[in-house]
Protein backbone atom coordinates (compact mmCIF):
# COMPACT_ATOMS: atom_id res chain seq x y z
CA UNK A 1 0.00 0.00 0.00
CA UNK A 2 1.28 3.33 -0.89
CA UNK A 3 0.86 6.38 1.11
CA UNK A 4 0.36 9.60 -1.06
CA UNK A 5 -0.47 13.05 0.61
CA UNK A 6 -1.71 16.09 -2.10
CA UNK A 7 -1.18 19.08 -0.37
CA UNK A 8 -1.60 21.03 -3.78
CA UNK A 9 -5.28 22.42 -2.53
CA UNK A 10 -3.22 23.99 0.49
CA UNK A 11 -1.60 26.24 -2.06
CA UNK A 12 -3.31 30.03 -2.17
CA UNK A 13 -2.93 31.79 -5.16
CA UNK A 14 -3.84 34.97 -4.07
CA UNK A 15 -1.42 37.67 -4.49
CA UNK A 16 -2.65 40.34 -1.91
CA UNK A 17 -1.89 38.03 1.16
CA UNK A 18 1.83 38.54 0.63
CA UNK A 19 1.55 42.06 0.66
CA UNK A 20 2.38 42.12 4.34
CA UNK A 21 5.26 39.77 4.86
CA UNK A 22 8.25 40.30 5.72
CA UNK A 23 10.96 40.41 3.39
CA UNK A 24 12.57 36.94 2.81
CA UNK A 25 15.95 38.18 4.17
CA UNK A 26 13.94 38.76 7.69
CA UNK A 27 12.14 35.72 7.55
CA UNK A 28 15.66 33.74 6.87
CA UNK A 29 17.23 35.47 10.07
CA UNK A 30 14.06 34.74 11.94
CA UNK A 31 14.42 30.73 11.13
CA UNK A 32 17.86 31.30 11.60
CA UNK A 33 17.88 32.33 15.18
CA UNK A 34 15.03 30.21 15.86
CA UNK A 35 16.90 27.35 15.23
CA UNK A 36 19.93 28.50 17.25
CA UNK A 37 17.66 28.53 19.94
CA UNK A 38 16.67 25.47 19.76
CA UNK A 39 20.54 23.87 19.09
CA UNK A 40 21.05 25.89 22.62
CA UNK A 41 17.79 24.12 24.55
CA UNK A 42 18.85 20.74 22.64
CA UNK A 43 22.83 20.69 23.81
CA UNK A 44 22.57 20.14 27.91
CA UNK A 45 20.43 16.57 26.61
CA UNK A 46 22.53 15.61 24.28
CA UNK A 47 25.48 16.32 27.17
CA UNK A 48 23.69 13.97 29.50
CA UNK A 49 23.55 11.24 26.85
CA UNK A 50 26.99 11.47 26.37
CA UNK A 51 27.81 13.25 23.13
Amino acid sequence: MTSFLDMFWLKDESPSDSDGLPAPAVIAREIVADLKAALDRCRPIGADLGE
